[in-house]
């Protein structure tokens, strides 16, 4: 009775195709977004905003533009760090030889470097896939470490390798604090969000899943393979550009080849096994987890350490974190393979007839 879409009747084009056609999903994006606008800033303190929010948000883009190569369009990817890694290094580029750009055109271009890099490593895919296209994307990320670590160039001739990000200013107002960059990422990312969903739900998004159920069969409708893959991996690295110029800038506070490491493509592909491989909900909800669970799990040995009076070892718990991700990577492989995305559905199909049971 609290989900039901029966009595919602569209009469025009535009009702049947709104973003959100049912009423109850269009009041909960918009408490969602009202909340995390103006409620979070308010309660929320500098160490939840710059290190628990912020990452969230970015590592949720990050997952939603591997989720629209890999969970839409079918094509496996472990190169997500090096797409973010052409991302911050291409807008600190832009920002220190471009005079007066603004900090979201920075980023746009970095996010378009990003996208050429996708494009690029994406032409294996019009020949092999599955595991041997994971394998050639695996190939980018060591590429782009390395370049980025051989041409001078791109990190400003810095001896050292690690460069700071520029300050982060907006209509001429400097983004200094913790608040100023949660907002400004939540800003992007909603507004990236809210265009991949649209675009899944155009002919372009079509073409995706039809090439992910059955290239062949989208071949002989007449669905152009070598335009559709590319284009996935073009918006996808985009995405992954954005996110990976949010993280050096709003995040980190610096650009460095270190801080996109193949274990961050790695996280990246966990977010959307476990949140939900094709949705874009899952992408949310598999970062929430990734990025809340190891702050969980600290919380949990020291209350254990506090009841029993023991302490426990942190090798113990950083190994005890790393299992617990396995387990649950297999469990959700196994038992759902769609995920939390699918539960949290799970859940609506059952509010549908609460509290009657039929």
């Amino acid at each position: 009775m609290l989900y039901r879409e029966a009595g919602q009747f569209k009469s025009t084009y535009g009702q049947d195709q709104q973003i959100f056609p049912i009423a109850q999903d269009r009041v909960a994006i918009f408490a969602l977004l009202a909340f995390a606008f103006v409620v979070v800033p308010i309660i929320g303190n500098q160490y939840w905003l710059a290190a628990i929010l912020t990452p969230f948000l970015i590592l949720a883009l990050a997952a939603l533009g591997l989720n629209i190569l890999t969970g839409y369009a079918g094509q496996l990817s472990l190169g997500t760090a090096a797409f973010m890694a052409v991302g911050a290094f291409m807008a600190y580029n832009a920002m220190l030889r471009i005079p007066h750009i603004p900090i979201i055109g920075a980023f746009a271009i970095g996010g378009l470097c990003a996208a050429a890099v996708g494009v690029v490593f994406g032409l294996p895919s019009l020949r092999i896939k599955g595991f041997y296209l994971a394998v050639a994307t695996l190939a980018c990320q060591f590429f782009v470490l390395w370049a980025i670590n051989r041409i001078g160039w791109l990190s400003n001739y810095s001896s050292s390798g690690v460069i700071s990000a520029q300050e982060i200013v907006i209509l001429g107002y400097p983004v200094k604090h913790a608040m100023g960059k949660y907002l400004l990422t939540l800003s992007i990312v909603a507004v990236m969000a809210l265009a991949a969903k649209n675009l899944m739900r155009s002919e372009t998004g079509r073409a995706f899943m039809a090439v992910r159920d059955m290239d062949v069969a989208a071949a002989v409708v007449g669905i152009p393979m070598m335009r559709t893959k590319l284009l996935a991996f073009a918006i996808s690295s985009f995405y992954c550009g954005v996110a990976g110029a949010l993280y050096a800038f709003c995040y980190l506070g610096t650009v460095e080849p270190e801080a996109f490491t193949l274990d961050l493509s790695f996280r990246v592909l966990f977010m959307i096994i476990i949140g939900g491989v094709g949705s874009i909900l899952g992408s949310f909800l598999g970062a929430a987890f990734i990025t809340l669970f190891p702050i969980f799990l600290n919380l949990a040995s020291k209350a254990i350490e506090d009841a029993f009076s023991v302490e426990l070892p942190h090798a113990m718990v950083s190994n005890l974190e790393a299992i617990i991700f396995g387990g649950l990577i297999i469990f959700f492989l196994i038992v759902e393979p769609n995920g939390l995305a699918r539960l949290w559905q799970i859940t609506k199909e059952k509010l549908r007839l609460w509290p009657f049971p039929h």
